[in-house]
């Protein structure tokens, strides 16, 4: 078994929306300076991608919609399919920087399938808003539906995708809604707050597919320990139930604190504890076989950065102290971009480090997070076998 695949390519840069566009792709070359600088990717040969091809996209979208991101640059702006609006700006070669973005994912996902390594990470990845006809929040392509479907044809039956973006994992619950053989599990900020408007405690799936959509979606301003309360009184136990084979997540960090576009108040300190949950979730859960793609995240020197060089450093068994201060050739190299930036000291945002504590569900709280957890296993619990109202389960 070889090491843990990490893929990037600088070309990875090209999905870039516009420079005043909150989905900047500085925040992608930021965190791989991060890495670099601080030796987690240190003697780590990158999986250097190729673009998707067309047939590989049809397992997400249909082939209208892809001609139509062909078509769009040289088409205008009146394009449909969600193209050409403001969360989706037309740009120069969008499809071929899209289908790189599915490809990269696609490539972790196929060495995992092939044996030849037990992690992948692909910080460039998790556009789960995508549709299968349209584009949707800054996401063209779905990397993470095609990924999943294509392991779903190369050896897995039970795939779990776990989604801790601050956004519903929409796209990729959409796309397997009735497909008993994915279990999709969003933590999200309430959609009555928050776009898309979807991931309500009782989207459960249809048919055979029933109870394999779980969503928790918690209240604004829900902090680290809340998050964690919440995570930990539904996940293990579904996951536990439904047994995968692999573990896909999606590892936004837009739920920081400090994001511009949502309201929920984690910290990097909580983001670094959500990835070796996941990490442990992987071993316990599925025989150690974890994708791990990014998403969204916004605050985009002094969030994204650190945040998913801990999700790096993480896959790769590299973990950062925290309380590491920051690279001072890296903090040179954002003020000479960004003068003005407010630039972080160390790899927290706490004082030691110390991972978010927090008290189990169960223990007597009557709070808006207890709420939620609480309408979640009542939805899904059943479906599994479980009892919603046993705080063992």
């Amino acid at each position: 078994m070889s090491s843990p695949a990490v893929v990037w390519d600088p070309a990875l840069l090209a999905y870039n929306l516009g420079d005043d566009h909150p989905f900047n792709p500085v925040r992608l070359d930021l965190t791989i300076r991060l890495a670099t600088a601080l030796g987690v990717l240190e003697d780590v040969p990158f999986l250097v991608p190729e673009p998707a091809v067309a047939e590989q996209l049809y397992r997400a979208h249909t082939a209208e919609y892809v001609e139509a991101v062909r078509q769009a640059p040289m088409a205008g702006w009146d394009v449909g399919h969600g193209l050409g609006t403001p969360d989706n700006p037309v740009f120069t070669d969008m499809h071929e920087a899209s289908a790189l973005v599915v490809g990269s994912t696609l490539l972790g996902a196929r060495r995992i399938a092939e044996g030849r390594a037990l992690r992948a990470v692909n910080i460039a990845g998790g556009l789960h808003h995508a549709m299968g006809d349209r584009a949707s929040g800054f996401c063209v392509y779905n990397d993470c539906v095609v990924a999943i479907s294509w392991l779903l044809d190369h050896g897995f039956d039970r795939i779990a995708y776990v989604d801790t973006d601050v956004h519903h994992g929409d796209g990729v619950q959409a796309a397997f809604y009735s497909d008993p053989r994915v279990l999709t599990i969003s933590l999200h900020q309430h959609p009555f707050t928050l776009f898309p408007g979807t991931g309500y405690a009782g989207e459960i799936g249809e048919g055979a597919a029933g109870g394999r959509a779980v969503n928790l979606p918690l209240p604004p301003a829900t902090k680290d320990a809340g998050w964690f309360r919440a995570f930990h009184a539904v996940v293990p136990s579904v996951l536990a139930a439904f047994r995968p084979q692999i573990l896909v997540t999606q590892c936004g960090v837009d739920s920081h604190v400090e994001d511009p576009l949502a309201d929920l108040s984690l910290t990097v300190d909580g983001h670094r504890a959500i990835y070796r949950t996941l990490r442990e979730f992987a071993d316990t859960f599925a025989e150690g076989r974890w994708l791990a793609v990014g998403g969204g995240g916004y605050q985009l020197i002094r969030v994204v950065p650190r945040s998913w060089t801990h999700l790096l450093a993480t896959v790769l068994d590299r973990d950062v102290d925290p309380t590491t201060p920051l690279p001072r050739a890296w903090t040179e190299q954002v003020l000479a971009m960004a003068p003005k930036a407010e630039v972080p000291a160390r790899m927290t945002d706490g004082q030691d480090g110390a991972e978010p504590s927090f008290s189990r569900w169960g223990d007597g709280m009557d709070d808006p997070v207890d709420i939620a957890v609480r309408d979640t296993r009542r939805a899904v619990f059943p479906l599994h076998g479980l009892d919603p109202d046993d705080p063992r389960d």
